[in-house]
């Protein structure tokens, strides 16, 4: 199981504050990334709600049968995923940022709950300013609100993690940032001024010169880490043109 990243979890508990975290409406019908073994799985049809998993490994998607469930064999970042309000998963943490990507893409589902590697978790929620703050910040908060929900020990585990583990839960915003057209640019946008991480913003936004920095009221020697996501947007749009 190691080779698809896959720890698996099985306290009741845990598994009932991630699906609390969901906040579930019996009758439903949720998407369960990677759902594995299935104990998260049983949770949520516990809870009267009909489940789509999407499952790699072909051998635990066939011993996944049960009643409300329906199991697609297959890799997650190469399927179309059902259109569902609300996604959840424990998911393999070497390809966390593709499925924060994939769940992200328009239209986007009401609410995403991700057992996710507690780095990754940190760096979704960072705020302007922090150590931790970056593209990946920038993109999600762009279109969703995030909550660190809890913590999980390594110990909560089999095969346990090297790493601590967190229960991330994004909430789409009422009126996101961006359009759902501009996402893809958003994100690239980002990329490419985080990739300069300790220039100043007049050498780390691409397609904008120092000139055009400051006519937008920019401080042109901030760095790009102390920007707000409204700020990205505001010169994304700028660098093609396009003002708020």
């Amino acid at each position: 199981m190691r080779r698809l990243g896959q720890h698996f979890l099985s306290d009741p508990r845990i598994l009932g504050r991630i699906a609390d975290a969901l906040d579930p409406v019996p009758g439903e019908t949720v998407l369960e990334i990677g759902p594995g073994q299935g104990t998260l799985t049983e949770v949520l049809l516990q809870r009267g709600l009909k489940v789509i998993a999407i499952e790699k490994d072909r051998r635990l998607a066939g011993a996944l049968a049960r009643d409300n469930l329906t199991v697609i064999a297959g890799d997650a970042l190469r399927l179309e995923w059902p259109r569902v309000a609300k996604v959840v998963g424990n998911i393999p943490y070497y390809i966390t940022s593709p499925l924060i990507d994939r769940a992200l893409t328009p239209p986007l589902p009401e609410r995403v709950v991700f057992l996710v590697q507690e780095e990754v978790a940190d760096r979704i929620a960072a705020a302007p300013g922090s150590k931790t703050y970056g593209a990946l910040s920038v993109g999600v908060q762009a279109v969703a609100r995030v909550e660190k929900v809890f913590t999980v020990a390594p110990g909560a585990f089999r095969p346990p993690p090297r790493v601590r583990s967190a229960v991330i839960r994004l909430t789409r915003l009422v009126e996101p940032l961006v359009t759902a057209d501009e996402i893809p640019r958003l994100r690239a946008f980002v990329t490419a001024c985080f990739s300069k991480r300790r220039k100043q913003l007049k050498n780390a936004v691409p397609g904008l010169n120092e000139a055009e920095l400051r006519s937008l009221g920019f401080d042109v020697a901030v760095r790009p880490e102390r920007l707000p996501p409204h700020a990205f947007i505001r010169l994304m749009r700028a660098s093609r043109g396009m003002e708020l």
